[in-house]
């Protein structure tokens, strides 16, 4: 069941809203906004958990590969965790280069700590968690 709500906007907001949906693709203001809600309660589940929960984050690191603790480093975390890693994409991006892309899932408190472990590990050039959800609770 939809139930259709008002909003107020101003019109210097509502003409930057207006641009960004035609650059995404969204057919309608309100599926933009149906992802804004959708991403602002992922973001809540996941910092206001109590860490027990299941959740599912994104990792993205950049890092030279010619060091190779680092390589080493990153690998170790991973191995620790090994439960908690899904899928691991490693992509080559120039001749030093690397892009490695983490599907994390497990206890929210672990998924964090791993997350925050491999982008603060030293040498990481780029670094990102990014929370996501297996979408049980949206809509």
């Amino acid at each position: 069941m939809l139930e259709r709500i008002g909003i107020s906007l101003e019109d210097g907001l509502l003409e930057q809203f207006d641009k960004l949906i035609a650059e995404k693709g969204y057919v309608n203001r309100s599926e933009a906004v149906r992802d804004l809600i959708r991403d602002a309660l992922v973001q809540r589940a996941f910092t206001e958990s109590s860490g027990r929960e299941e959740r599912v984050a994104v990792v993205t690191l950049v890092y030279d590969h010619d060091s190779s603790s680092l390589a080493q480093k990153l690998a170790h975390i991973q191995h620790e965790n090994h439960r908690a890693v899904v899928s691991a994409l490693h992509v080559h991006m120039d001749a030093h280069n690397c892009l490695e892309v983490l599907v994390l899932r497990g206890r929210g408190k672990d998924v964090v700590a791993m997350g925050e472990s491999l982008v603060a590990t030293k040498g990481v050039k780029y670094g990102k968690l990014v929370p996501a959800t297996a979408g049980h609770d949206l809509r």
